[in-house]
């Protein structure tokens, strides 16, 4: 929903002119009377936006002494804005109700006090801030999507796209395959193949000798997805790569969760293989 329509719901909700009027009988009130209400309305308009302008830095932290501990540190601040994004949504739900009633009041009240206005050829009254579930104007019909093995539908192309980098690493271009893997995220954001496109980004960074980097994207495909089909493996492998950068600490937290949280998983026995390589305890 955009901002002025926020803005504009919170203000009928908040703005006390109305209600302040609404003991007062429908003949007793002149059609100055109802300005006054709708000019106090857009001071309380323009006072409340302020409200949602920001005052300062933001200060999430994703803190933890261990990668693992950033990523759930991570998690839970997305978990407490996707409730306090739920609950605001449903707040401005309300709001815009309640302000779209009171705004049919006011069409009633102004056509009682106007000469030659026929109260039952009112139209209804519009949404306040527009119906955002009907467009104005009726979109395109979308192109075929080829549909997931999931049941969830791909965009255009995207399927032949990971093919085309799945292919490369799989005929060790990894070079190529990097490179493909590193478009593809650019050009499908949020992508339900992407879990796998950042572990397989991963692997071909692992050919070209870059463990670094392929730690990171590791690290990418088990934070998009880390409950999903990859996750085991995008964390076994983000354990190995940190044992080969010489953080074996963290790599032995890192394989150690591997069983902690994804047990019966193959990559389980993968991960105790390296722990024992690394000398964890």
């Amino acid at each position: 929903m955009r901002f002025g329509v926020i803005a504009f719901a919170a203000t009928m909700l908040v703005g006390s002119g109305l209600s302040g009027t609404g003991a007062l009988a429908q003949d007793q009130q002149t059609l100055a009377d109802i300005r006054q209400e709708l000019t106090v309305l857009n001071v309380e308009i323009q006072r409340l936006k302020r409200e949602f302008s920001t005052t300062g830095a933001p200060q999430t932290q994703a803190s933890g002494s261990t990668v693992l501990e950033r990523v759930d540190a991570i998690e839970a601040e997305l978990q407490r804005l996707t409730r306090l994004t739920e609950q605001l949504n449903q707040r401005v739900d309300g709001i815009v109700k309640d302000g779209t009633n009171r705004i049919g009041d006011l069409q009633f009240r102004l056509c009682e006090l106007e000469s030659g206005c026929d109260i039952a050829t009112l139209p209804d009254s519009p949404t306040l801030g527009g119906d955002v579930t009907t467009p104005l104007v009726a979109a395109p019909a979308p192109e075929p999507a080829t549909p997931e093995a999931g049941g969830t539908e791909l965009a255009v192309g995207e399927q032949a796209d990971f093919d085309a980098a799945t292919k490369a690493l799989e005929a060790e271009d990894y070079a190529r395959a990097a490179e493909l893997y590193t478009a593809f995220d650019t050009s499908y954001p949020g992508s339900p193949l992407a879990a796998q496109a950042h572990l397989n980004r991963g692997r071909a960074l692992d050919g070209l000798g870059d463990t670094r980097e392929a730690a990171r994207a590791y690290l990418a495909s088990f934070t998009n997805d880390s409950a999903g089909g990859t996750a085991p493996e995008a964390l076994y492998q983000l354990g190995a790569a940190l044992g080969r950068l010489g953080q074996n600490s963290q790599a032995c937290v890192t394989l150690g969760e591997v069983g902690t949280r994804f047990p019966g998983a193959d990559a389980v026995s993968a991960a105790q293989s390296e722990m024992t390589a690394l000398g964890c305890n």
